[in-house]
């Protein structure tokens, strides 16, 4: 299996905030999408780059085919979030969490996507992001049937149970990824492209909410380890645990003093939530 460095892979398209900058930069683009109102609405927004064949939308959600107890059924169940767009998921568990924060969810049916399959179709790519609520690590999972990996991987980290981040991270160590970079995801409209960009030409882009932004070569920051990784986690983690959704400090003035002890630690705005990027053993 040849891999494209030409083609990078958006799986959780949504409404293209990242698929725009990649076909801008030059790149040719696979993008997963499962929730039918935003295929609709990417596939308006980009219908010449898709008529050029630069850009290819897979529609459906992706599942752990190894789980699927169901499979003379094409199709599963989604939970399309009507006040988040971006909160749809076909994790039942995910869909509950985020009902509690006072969101509403319709049930869809939606074709089942195996992503081991479709690396297989499309090959594999140079870059591969992936931003899908619950199914982050089948992707990872697949990738393990394929002696190519993706040069560069971001993935939206695990924020409600440490042990399922570590599982994460292991599983980037199984693929050979061993350098990483933590990116808050708050922080993505400051982001500047290089002038000098290393991955697809400059283009001066403005990155909106919801994107990934950066990645690879272009990423600002140095790549560390993965025992610095966790560690650096364990503080997030405790960001998390204090200031996150359901925090356990409320009073203001200690949020305060609290805010600034972790931020001398995380260097980051707490508790943020956080993108993981991994680089593969084999990039020089």
């Amino acid at each position: 299996m040849n891999k494209d460095k030409k083609v990078l892979f958006d799986v959780g398209m949504h409404k293209g905030e990242d698929t725009d900058f990649y076909l801008k930069k030059g790149f040719n683009v696979v993008a997963f999408e499962a929730n039918p109102e935003l295929v609709q609405f990417c596939e308006s927004k980009f219908s010449t780059e898709i008529k050029e064949g630069r850009l290819v939308i897979v529609q459906g959600a992706i599942i752990d085919s190894e789980l699927d107890t169901d499979r003379s059924n094409p199709n599963i169940l989604f939970y399309r979030n009507k006040n988040m767009s971006v909160w749809g998921t076909i994790d039942s568990n995910w869909a509950k969490r985020n009902e509690k924060k006072g969101t509403e969810n319709e049930i869809v049916e939606v074709l089942k996507i195996d992503f081991k399959v479709c690396l297989e179709q499309y090959g594999i790519p140079y870059y591969l992001k992936i931003d899908i609520e619950g199914m982050d690590r089948v992707c990872l999972k697949s990738l393990l049937h394929f002696q190519q990996k993706p040069d560069y991987i971001s993935i939206e980290s695990e924020k409600v149970s440490f042990k399922e981040l570590e599982e994460e991270l292991g599983l980037f160590t199984k693929n050979g990824y061993d350098k990483f970079k933590i990116v808050n995801q708050q922080n993505i409209g400051h982001q500047k492209e290089p002038v000098n960009s290393e991955e697809g030409r400059y283009i001066n882009y403005e990155f909106k909410d919801g994107a990934t932004g950066l990645f690879g070569k272009d990423l600002p920051g140095e790549w560390v380890g993965y025992s610095y990784a966790i560690q650096h986690y364990k503080w997030i983690f405790m960001g998390y645990k204090l200031f996150g959704d359901n925090g356990k400090i409320t009073n203001k003035f200690l949020r305060k003093i609290a805010f600034k002890v972790l931020r001398i630690f995380t260097k980051q705005p707490v508790p943020g939530w956080y993108d993981t990027h991994a680089k593969h053993s084999s990039v020089i």
